[in-house]
């Protein structure tokens, strides 16, 4: 997120937000949404303010299947 808000305030050529939600897909979501609220950036998006949050939520639940699913 910082690289992309940067890119932004100079106008050069930034990083698609499909880009970003796939980072944050595949397992940066945290990262991203710690980003995003540092940065002040993308947080007027509704993919980024509300889908990283639950995205967020998806991934805390798969963890915890798995650690789960080990002890028993």
């Amino acid at each position: 997120m910082y690289r992309d808000k940067q890119l932004a305030i100079k106008q050069k050529r930034r990083t698609p937000e499909k880009t970003l939600l796939l980072i944050a897909l595949f397992g940066g979501s945290l990262g991203s949404f710690i980003g995003m609220r540092v940065c002040r950036h993308k947080t007027k998006h509704p993919k980024f303010s509300i889908g990283l949050p639950i995205l967020i939520l998806v991934h805390i639940s798969i963890l915890l299947f798995i650690l789960l699913s080990i002890q028993a």
